[in-house]
C-alpha cells in the first residue's frame, strides 16, 4: 500500500516543498542511525569494589606521580610455543633478567620428553640451573601451579622452589583454611602469591584474594594479573589500591578493551585501555618491590612475541621519572637500609626499614654517600618537622669527611624555610639565594632535582626552577672540587629532617 502524500506549493516560485519528503527524509535518516547504534556493541559497564575505592582512584593524582623504576621480568607462559632452553635465550636477547616458570614446559630440545615442574630428576635440576647461569636471568618465580590439598603436596612445590632457588611460588589455593599455607611460608620463608583467573576461578575477584590474605603472614599475597582483572570487568586500579601492601607479584597486562567480546586481546603495555601508567603509579605509590612481569596471551603472536615485548618495555622506560637513576638509598631482603653511607660528626640519621624514609637526630653531622660523582643528577624527597627546621644537601664533598672541614669546600643546598636570602630553601648557602620561593607547607613532602653538570648549578624545587647559576667559591666557600661525596645533614633533634626516594643518575 502506497503511503497518502500531501504536497504543499509556493506559489510564486519555482521551488516545491514537501512535508512528505522532508517527513520521509528524517524518518529514514533516524532508521539509518538507530540501525547503526544498535549493531555498536555497548561500552563493557566496568564493576567497581565499592564506592570508597571508586573514589580513592578518581580522587588519585596518578599524573603526578613520579614513577619509579621496576624491574622487568617474563612469565614464561608467554613463550609457550618454545622450550624453556628457548625462553631463556629469547630473554637474554630483550634484556630481561628475570623469569617466572611455569609447570609443563618442555624443558630443551636435546631433553625430549622433560619438562619443567617438581618431578624433575636431579640431572634435569642441573640442566635448567646451568641454563639460567648462561642466560643471566634470575628463577624468581613459578605458576600457576596446583599445590594440592594435603601437606605433602604442598611440601613437594615448597621443596622444589627452595631447591630451585624460587622466591615466589604463584597459585589458587582450594583450601580456605590458609593455617597449612602459614606454617610453610615461615619454615621454607619462601612467599605465596594468590593468582586472580577469570571466573569461574574462585580468586576472580580481588576482595575475595583480599578476604584470604588479609591478617595472614606477610609472605602471603597477591599476584595481581591486571588483564584477568579487566576481562573480569573489574578495575585494576581498584584492586591494586584494595590490596595494597599485599601484592607479592605482578602480571602486568594491558588489553584492547575491558571483557571478552570478539576481538578483545591482549596488546603491549601501553596500548590498550589498562591504564598502565596509573597501575605504575599505584605501585610507585605503594613502594612495589618486586618485578613487573609480562604475561602476553595473544594467540596471534605466539609465534614471535618478542615485538610485543620490546614496545612493552619501551613504553614503560618512556613514563618512568627515574629511568636511568639509582636509587641510592635502597632495599635488601625487603628492608631498607643505609648500606653504601657513612656518617660523619654527632648525631645521625635513623632510616625506617619499611618506608625507607630517613629522619635527622642530633648533629649536626653529615651522612655521606660513599661514591664520589662528578656530573649528576640527584632527585630527593624532604619533610620539615617544624617551621623552623634546618638542613642541607652537601654536593661535591672533594673527600671522606674527618672533619667540619668540608663545608668550606663543598656547595650546600639549604633547607631551611625561616631564613631568607642566601640562607633560604633551595639557596647555594652563603653564596647565592634562590630566585623564587617553591617550599610547599611545613609537614608536607617537597622534591628536589639537583643538576650538576660542569660548574653549572640547576635546582628545582617541586618543580619550580629556583637556581641556575655558574657555582663559583662564596661567602664560607673557599673552593669548589669537580667531583666529590654527597651528603645529607642532620641538624638537631629539636625540628628534624626527613629525606625519601634518594636517587642519583651520573650523567
Amino acid at each position: 500500500m502506497e503511503p497518502a502524500i500531501e504536497m504543499t506549493t509556493i506559489e510564486g516560485g519555482s521551488m516545491k516543498h514537501t512535508k512528505a519528503i522532508v517527513a520521509l527524509t528524517f524518518i529514514a535518516a533516524s532508521v539509518v542511525l538507530m540501525t547503526a547504534a544498535a549493531s555498536q556493541p555497548a561500552a563493557p559497564q566496568i564493576r567497581h569494589i565499592s564506592p570508597e575505592l571508586q573514589k580513592a582512584v578518581a580522587d588519585a593524582d596518578y599524573a603526578g606521580v613520579r614513577i619509579k623504576p621496576f624491574p622487568f621480568a617474563s612469565e614464561a607462559w608467554t613463550f609457550r610455543k618454545f622450550t624453556f632452553v628457548e625462553t631463556l635465550r629469547m630473554l637474554k636477547e630483550l634484556g630481561v633478567a628475570a623469569v617466572e616458570a611455569y609447570p609443563g614446559q618442555a624443558l630443551a630440545a636435546e631433553l625430549p620428553g622433560a619438562r619443567f615442574d617438581e618431578t624433575m630428576t636431579a640431572d634435569e635440576v642441573a640442566f635448567a640451573k646451568n641454563a639460567l647461569k648462561a642466560a643471566g636471568v634470575t628463577l624468581y618465580g613459578y605458576g600457576v601451579v596446583d599445590i594440592g590439598k594435603t601437606e605433602e603436596s604442598m611440601r613437594k612445590v615448597f621443596d622444589f622452589a627452595r631447591k630451585m632457588g624460587i622466591r615466589v611460588v604463584v597459585c589458587e589455593p582450594s583450601d580456605d583454611d590458609f593455617t597449612l599455607l602459614e606454617k610453610l611460608v615461615k619454615e621454607y620463608n619462601i612467599k605465596i602469591a594468590i593468582h586472580n583467573h577469570p571466573a569461574p576461578s574462585k580468586y576472580n575477584l580481588p576482595e575475595t584474594v583480599f578476604r584470604h590474605i588479609d591478617g595472614k603472614d606477610r609472605r602471603i599475597g597477591s599476584c595481581a594479573d591486571s588483564g584477568h582483572w579487566m576481562r573480569g570487568l573489574n578495575d585494576p586500579r581498584e584492586a591494586f589500591k584494595l590490596l595494597q601492601g599485599r601484592i607479592l607479584d605482578v602480571h602486568l597486562k594491558d588489553r584492547s578493551d575491558f571483557g571478552t567480546a570478539k576481538g578483545v586481546d591482549d596488546v603491549p603495555w601501553g596500548a590498550g585501555k589498562g591504564m598502565i601508567r596509573d597501575l605504575l603509579a599505584e605501585l610507585t605509590l605503594q613502594d612495589y618491590d618486586g618485578y613487573l612481569t609480562m604475561e602476553y596471551e595473544n594467540e596471534s603472536e605466539v609465534g614471535d612475541p618478542r615485538p610485543a615485548f620490546r614496545k612493552s618495555i619501551a613504553y614503560v622506560k618512556s613514563v618512568t621519572t627515574f629511568e636511568g637513576y639509582t636509587q641510592i638509598l635502597r632495599r635488601s631482603g625487603g628492608r631498607y637500609e643505609k648500606h653504601g653511607w657513612n656518617h660523619y660528626g654527632p648525631g645521625y640519621f635513623e632510616v625506617d626499614e619499611k618506608t625507607g624514609v630517613l629522619k635527622g637526630q642530633g648533629g649536626m653531622g653529615l651522612l655521606w654517600f660513599s661514591k664520589k660523582v662528578g656530573d649528576f643528577v640527584l632527585e630527593c624527597d624532604f619533610k620539615c618537622s617544624t617551621a623552623t627546621t634546618n638542613s642541607g644537601i652537601f654536593l661535591r664533598v672533594p673527600s671522606v669527611p674527618v672533619s667540619d672541614d668540608y663545608i668550606y669546600h663543598s656547595i650546600e643546598i639549604q633547607i631551611d624555610d625561616h631564613s631568607t636570602g642566601i640562607h633560604h630553601t633551595g639557596a647555594a648557602y652563603d653564596i647565592e639565594a634562590p630566585k623564587v620561593l617553591a617550599s610547599l607547607p611545613t609537614g608536607e613532602w617537597n622534591h628536589f632535582k639537583i643538576e650538576f653538570k660542569g660548574w653549572r648549578l640547576k635546582i628545582e624545587l617541586n618543580g619550580k626552577p629556583v637556581l641556575d647559576w655558574e657555582a663559583r667559591p662564596g661567602g664560607k666557600v673557599k673552593d669548589i672540587s669537580p667531583e666529590g661525596y654527597i651528603g645529607l645533614q642532620n641538624h638537631d633533634s629539636q625540628s628534624p629532617a626527613y629525606f625519601r626516594n634518594v636517587y642519583l643518575k651520573e650523567l
